[in-house]
């Protein structure tokens, strides 16, 4: 059985934008889509580090902000000819309110 954390409201994040949540272990960015889909994805480029919440979301892509790498937010991996992926958590939407996996964040903090 998944259970998930309540984070916030859907309409806390503007579309195509981000919100970070800080965990003891690190950041995780999560984007909400023009379309109100939502992801979740550690805020960090597999790149330099960039910060992916400052991104440009764009579809279910995010633009680093730092040297314009371009990551699939349903996968985390790098697209073109970058390679590198970064680490994604499952995220739902319910009743307005947004829930990412608290069993995925916890087992961040043991890598």
């Amino acid at each position: 059985m998944t259970l998930y954390i309540d984070i916030g409201a859907l309409e806390d994040i503007p579309a195509q934008g981000a919100r970070v949540v800080r965990t003891s272990e690190g950041c995780v960015a999560v984007f909400r889509t023009a379309d109100d889909r939502v992801f979740a994805l550690e805020d960090r480029c597999a790149h330099r580090g960039g910060p992916l919440s400052e991104g440009l979301v764009h579809g279910d892509r995010v633009t680093c902000p730092l040297h314009g790498w371009v990551f699939d937010m349903n996968t985390g991996e790098a697209q073109g000819a970058d390679k590198g992926r970064i680490r994604t958590f499952a995220a739902k939407v319910e009743g307005g309110r947004i829930f990412l996996d608290a069993a995925l964040l916890k087992r961040r903090s043991a890598a």
